[in-house]
């Protein structure tokens, strides 16, 4: 598919190699998890409750799970990196996600987000991947990362190219990619952004978090990027 070909591109560079790291997929970011996961400990893929789920990986044990996308079932500091897409945008509360996904994230852990460019041609046609939900802008984002602690890091945009409906146009899509990477980038269809989670967050006395069920730990914390990890008595082998 020539959309994920152009979105693959654009997390090349930003998608620095971390050993036996726990990876996170939040929305429908199998196709990428199969691309940049296969050096990882563990990678799993959690899709929202409303939007149903796909199984993967094809021809292997499962590691897909449906979620309600704001109360994952992780422990706190248990993953070492999340790629969240196709979720931000249909979120009814973007600060209640990111602060959750803040929680299972290991200190100096990374998110990573692709989501509809608010300029972009691929947000006014429905017909697309990326014509549903509330597309963002770069400000949008960096003010809505920042409001929960997140620390932007690295940028990148994707889709270049008109959302073809035929076919045989979208042979086009390669060459008007490049082209569209240095004429007309502001008109991008997709931006991602990496965000680092910062060591220390004041946490409030009286806080959401207090009142939400308590979910028991999937993964055992760490930090990001650790190697061998000691793992929990309880949980089992």
């Amino acid at each position: 598919m020539a959309a994920g070909r152009s979105i693959t591109l654009s997390l090349s560079p930003i998608w620095r190699p971390i050993s036996q790291e726990r990876l996170l997929g939040l929305g429908y970011a199998t196709p990428y998890l199969s691309r940049f996961g296969a050096d990882c400990e563990r990678s799993l893929a959690f899709m929202p409750a409303a939007q149903g789920a796909e199984r993967w990986p094809a021809g292997a044990p499962l590691r897909t799970a449906l979620v309600g996308i704001e109360d994952l079932p992780l422990g706190d500091s248990s993953i070492d990196r999340i790629l969240m897409v196709h979720a931000l945008e249909f979120a009814e509360n973007p600060e209640a996600l990111l602060a959750e996904t803040w929680r299972v994230l290991a200190p100096g852990g990374s998110l990573i987000i692709v989501v509809p460019h608010r300029r972009g041609v691929w947000a006014r046609f429905e017909h697309t991947p990326f014509g549903s939900g509330r597309p963002w802008s770069r400000g949008q984002l960096t003010r809505l990362l920042r409001s929960v602690t997140f620390t932007p890091n690295a940028w990148g945009e994707a889709l270049f190219f008109p959302p073809f409906e035929r076919q045989q146009l979208v042979g086009f899509a390669p060459a008007m990619e490049r082209i569209g990477r240095k004429l007309w980038p502001m008109f991008a269809g997709v931006v991602i952004i990496e965000a680092v989670k910062q060591l220390h967050r004041g946490i409030p006395v009286a806080s959401a978090a207090k009142e939400r069920r308590a979910a028991k730990p999937v993964l055992v914390p760490a930090g990001a990027g650790a190697g061998a990890r000691a793992r929990a008595d309880h949980r089992p082998d």
